[in-house]
């Protein structure tokens, strides 16, 4: 992969391109480069959600988590490289098996509230939706693994799941959408 910076105000983006992990530039408003920073938001949202209160597991699936996404962008900012595989959709699946088995079915639409935790693990899932929409929209424009696109799809049902989980964690439950509020 890439060299490492040894300094961060390198000021080569200065006339608007930025370098990949292969040497090469590109724009700053590149599809690459856009798939990359949702991806890079994804993680830091992740890591405002790893300030909450949560059960210890889940903060250590977390945790894998964020590293497997910062490989992503590893992957993203090198064309042609491949650093997500089988086995990290396969571990996500896992994940969302484990905890849907934990959870009541829903029977109705649910608002993306309750608890502090559970809101910012929706918040997560919301820039992670949008990170597969550019990571699609890349495999539009240039040839990438399918790995990548198949993670964050995975990876947000999981942040889903994972916000009704945190939100019983925090005593509450999930909060339903009402089809039948009074509209005034």
């Amino acid at each position: 992969m890439g060299n490492r910076l040894s300094k961060i105000a390198t000021r080569t983006g200065d006339k608007g391109t930025t370098g990949l992990g292969d040497g090469s530039r590109v724009d700053k408003d590149s599809v690459r480069v856009h798939a990359m920073g949702d991806v890079d938001e994804l993680n830091s949202q992740i890591g405002l959600l790893l300030c909450e209160d949560m059960p210890d597991e889940m903060r250590e699936e977390l945790v894998m988590i964020q590293h497997d996404l910062f490989d992503l962008g590893g992957e993203l900012c090198i064309p042609g490289y491949q650093m997500i595989k089988d086995e990290h959709v396969e571990r996500l699946d896992a994940m969302l098996e484990k905890y849907n088995a934990t959870l009541p079915a829903l029977t109705e639409f649910i608002l993306p509230a309750g608890s502090r935790a559970a809101s910012v693990a929706h918040v997560c899932r919301t820039v992670c939706r949008r990170a597969e929409r550019a990571i699609v929209t890349l495999g539009k424009a240039e040839t990438i693994h399918e790995h990548p696109r198949q993670y964050v799809n995975r990876l947000s049902d999981l942040m889903f799941v994972l916000a009704r989980v945190l939100n019983r964690f925090a005593g509450g439950s999930d909060v339903l959408w009402r089809h039948d509020r009074k509209r005034g």
